[in-house]
């Protein structure tokens, strides 16, 4: 193979200039262990109108890079090298100088809209004051642009919504908002920090839609940052990856995806959950934990992961090269593996047995009936009185067998938080019958049969860091519902252990804290502790959401494992779909509280029947470019309706696009007055769907 030299920037006259350059850029932080170098030498080049993705696990020095380019870094910060922007470097700019570039010529996309946005200013005034502050507009002019932006982004009403208080937005409808700030002054950049992280995939789907019309509007260049490779597959025109703060392997989006050539990216891909896999393919994660930036060792900073190391990887930290017709890649291999002498398929491979485990399952040990939920709506501040009832969960029936995964699945408001709430209260519902271990919750329970069933079913959270008490070591955690149902300090110590050789995590962590731990072996410890009093029933609340996608794949894998091994039943919560392909073996789909299709995960992927479930699909990103650009799409419009004021027939009728293409006026009346019963999509079958069209 022979290398060809790829220019840093276009030749003169080849093409546009970049609208943004780095060069050599380096960012240190303070710690009490030393300096932090989250930044080590990145360089790269945003053109006009084209999206450079940057993606790597967390830590990786993404949202730093962003930051710096920004001059958004804290003061006690160093950084180095150069950011031009329009052939102006904006390092050791001041505060001053930089606000005068910011949100005029380089404007950004946050990742948590809410803090970005002041919360004391309706979002008109934020955008008029965005345009004035760059502008010679009158109070007026800057009004009415402020609402043509709200317009562009896709909020409702912009008139009357521009009066509105970023608090009385969704989180989407946020984001728009931020959005429109971005691109309010038409900068010649834009960079977005995780602008769909926390987003429901169709709201994702949305957002990015957003992104392009402001890319469209101002010509600017986009930097993407994120973790989520399908998004980069369908929206980036580059793609650089990073590992330990510098840029690792750096393509074209399509040769990236193609023929991912530096050892680090192959295994991102590989633990990527695809909802176009066949289901029993198992996700390949990437073994161990990446180094930390205080005194990194000589060498490659990947050697101690990487399944195609060297002696010589060890040595020194290798240079990035340009790869023939693929782009640059700091690996001293990345030649075996661009001409096949290293298959990539052969670095990682899959782990034995499948993900999904599709054997028989025993008896029921849950059981859901007519479940509903209600809370009141109340105003004001001191005398509050009832204005309204919100109907959170509605008729929702669904059984759970030992040694199966159901998912719930849906949109944020959907109600699969508040089911699975309603099932760990081990109290009489609201409506409807909850059956736990063959015992209806309904009837009285004398106390040590509730201490028993609250021992057979545990909850694994979403965020291991806010569920573990930070004052407690691992081996406390652990021994704390050991302790509560009396077991006594030898079995409580040999149970420990026991729990930490299930999760696959070593004993020497037993006298670490939490905040000593990494994202993945915190969950495993949630999961320990889940596991701690043998129950038969684990509800799992997004247990991989907060998760990189290589930590992600390794906690799925072992949460498949144990289901095995101890004839565990899961009900989980989910928003990430293509992740419910790979672990769950029935879906639940739900809308506005209510079921809406149901069935094997098999036939909910590959035969969707109801309008809900093939927009949600449609909406997850494929990491895959050709397959995710030319692929047809389903973007609901609007937001999902309160449920407050549900509508007399289907609950998805507002949104449904098969309904606006309906020509029988008769099915219309029908699909607005009449509420669809779940039935089976065929006779005797077990996929269930509520839709009077189908």
């Amino acid at each position: 193979m022979t290398l060809a030299p790829a220019p840093e920037r276009p030749a003169p006259g080849g093409g546009p200039a970049p609208v943004l350059s780095v060069r050599d850029l380096r960012i240190t932080f303070p710690s009490e262990a030393g300096p932090v170098e989250a930044v080590r030498g990145v360089s790269f080049d945003v053109l006009p109108g084209r999206t450079l993705g940057i993606v790597g696990e967390s830590g990786s020095g993404k949202s730093a890079t962003a930051m710096g380019v920004m001059g958004l870094l804290p003061p006690t910060a160093r950084m180095s090298g150069e950011v031009l922007l329009g052939g102006r470097d904006l390092v050791g700019l001041d505060d001053t100088r930089l606000s005068r570039v910011r949100g005029r010529e380089i404007g950004m996309v946050f990742q948590d809209p809410l803090s970005a946005l002041t919360p004391i200013f309706s979002v008109g005034r934020l955008l008029s004051d965005a345009l004035r502050v760059h502008q010679s507009l009158s109070k007026q002019a800057a009004w009415e642009r402020a609402v043509e932006l709200l317009d562009l982004v896709g909020i409702p009403e912009p008139r009357r919504r521009a009066r509105s208080f970023p608090h009385e937005f969704s989180g989407g409808m946020r984001q728009r908002v931020v959005i429109a700030l971005a691109m309010a002054n038409a900068p010649s950049v834009i960079v977005a920090d995780e602008p769909t992280t926390a987003l429901d995939v169709t709201v994702q789907a949305q957002i990015l839609d957003v992104l392009r019309t402001a890319q469209a509007e101002t010509g600017a260049g986009v930097v993407l940052i994120t973790h989520d490779l399908g998004v980069v597959a369908g929206y980036a025109d580059e793609v650089a990856v990073m590992y330990a703060g510098r840029i690792v392997e750096r393509a074209g989006v399509d040769a990236l995806f193609r023929r991912p050539t530096m050892p680090y990216t192959i295994g991102l891909l590989g633990a990527v959950p695809r909802p176009d896999a066949p289901q029993d393919r198992p996700l390949v994660p990437i073994g161990g934990e990446p180094p930390s930036l205080v005194a990194l060792p000589t060498g490659c900073p990947f050697a101690d992961r990487c399944p195609a190391v060297l002696d010589r990887c060890r040595t020194a930290e290798p240079e990035a090269v340009p790869v023939a017709g693929h782009g640059q890649v700091a690996c001293l291999r990345a030649e075996e593996i661009a001409d096949g002498r290293l298959r990539a398929d052969a670095l990682f491979p899959a782990p034995a047995g499948s993900t999904v485990d599709t054997g028989t399952t025993g008896e029921v040990v849950l059981r859901v009936s007519g479940l509903a939920k209600t809370f009141p709506v109340t105003k004001g501040a001191f005398l509050k009185r009832r204005t309204g009832t919100l109907h959170a969960v509605s008729d929702v029936e669904f059984d759970l067998r030992a040694g199966e995964t159901l998912g719930l699945v849906g949109e944020s408001g959907s109600g699969k938080t508040t089911t699975l709430l309603e099932v760990l209260r081990l109290r009489p519902p609201e409506r409807g019958r909850i059956e736990v271990a063959g015992t209806d919750v309904a009837g009285p329970l004398p106390a040590d049969r509730l201490r028993e069933l609250r021992g057979a079913v545990q909850i694994v959270m979403q965020d291991p860091m806010g569920s573990l008490d930070p004052r407690l070591t691992v081996f406390q955690l652990l021994a704390e519902p050991l302790q509560a149902v009396g077991v006594d300090r030898p079995a409580v110590r040999a149970r420990v252990a026991e729990l930490l050789g299930l999760v696959g995590l070593d004993a020497s962590v037993t006298e670490r804290f939490p905040a000593a731990l990494s994202g993945g072996q915190r969950q495993r410890v949630g999961i320990a502790r889940a596991l701690a009093t043998r129950p038969r029933i684990v509800v799992l609340d997004e247990p991989v959401s907060a998760l990189d996608v290589s930590v992600q794949a390794g906690v799925v894998n072992l949460l498949t494992r144990l289901k095995r091994e101890l004839g565990l039943a899961y009900l989980v919560v989910a928003h990430d779909l293509a992740v419910m392909r790979h672990f769950a073996d029935r879906i639940a789909v739900m809308y506005l509280g209510h079921v809406v299709e149901s069935g094997s995960t098999e036939a909910l992927f590959t035969d969707p029947r109801h309008p809900y479930t093939e927009a949600l699909l449609s909406a997850i990103p494929v990491p895959d470019p050709r397959r995710e650009r030319t692929r047809e799409r389903i973007v609901l419009d609007g937001e999902q309706p309160s449920a407050t004021d549900l509508p007399q027939g289907c609950v998805f009728v507002d949104r449904c696009p098969l309904y606006r293409r309906l020509t029988d006026d008769g099915l219309r009346e029908r699909c607005r007055t009449q509420r669809p019963a779940l039935g089976p999509a065929a006779p005797g079958s077990d996929h269930r769907h509520a839709c009077h069209a189908r």
